[in-house]
């Protein structure tokens, strides 16, 4: 799914990272300098030496779905309904079928009724949405999720989780939520810029297990 090799990039520095699974998790402590590395996978930030490849892909030939910590930050248009469209609209779809796409979307995440508001009113769980809408209408080639589960409710991110599921699209997903990591295929544990542990949950969540990076559910059953 991913391969970076000689990534110097900010205070990031990780000679060499494989990575695979349909779905990776990223944690890590604040200043590890996890949104960085997402951004240079997602082809929003140029990296400065060294390579990275998504899907045997450089990031700028991958169609990715971005959700950022803060959606409202990226939000381009005052309706939702356009907002949900963008890829649409910028990939040149027809008026038609990119209403109908944007409508199918929204009534599988149960909220179709979004799509008449103003992304100056929503709340910041709503916003998220949106913006995890918008991330998918165009079938993306990867999901990239930084803490989106922060802004959501357990019962939406259930929801989300099952959406990707039966979307079947890759996804890569940074979180707070050890419980949420534990599910992924393959984990990868960064502090100060560097990778200090990647592979299956148990393999990096056993080093961790006195911190406060271990899943809790884990450790009620222990």
């Amino acid at each position: 799914m991913i391969s970076v090799r000689g990534m110097i990039h900010h205070l990031i520095d990780i000679p060499r990272l494989d990575v695979s699974g349909q779905r990776v998790a990223l944690i890590g402590p604040n200043g590890a300098g996890k949104t960085t590395f997402l951004e240079v996978l997602a082809g929003m930030d140029r990296l400065r030496e060294g390579s990275v490849s998504i899907l045997e892909k450089h990031p700028g030939d991958v169609k990715v779905g971005w959700v950022g910590e803060f959606p409202d930050r990226t939000m381009l248009f005052s309706r939702v309904c356009d907002e949900v469209a963008s890829s649409l609209r910028f990939t040149k779809v027809e008026m038609k079928e990119a209403d109908r796409m944007v409508l199918e979307t929204m009534a599988m995440l149960g909220r179709p009724d979004l799509l008449t508001r103003y992304t100056s009113s929503l709340s910041g769980g709503e916003k998220a949405l949106v913006a995890f809408a918008a991330a998918i209408v165009n079938s993306p080639d990867i999901l990239i999720l930084d803490e989106v589960d922060s802004h959501l409710d357990e019962a939406t991110v259930r929801m989300i989780a099952d959406t990707i599921h039966r979307s079947g699209i890759p996804t890569l997903f940074c979180t707070q939520d050890m419980d949420r990591a534990a599910t992924a295929d393959n984990v990868i544990f960064m502090k100060g810029g560097k990778v200090e542990a990647v592979g299956p949950p148990a393999e990096v969540f056993a080093p961790l297990r006195d911190g406060c990076f271990y899943p809790s559910l884990w450790r009620l059953s222990q």
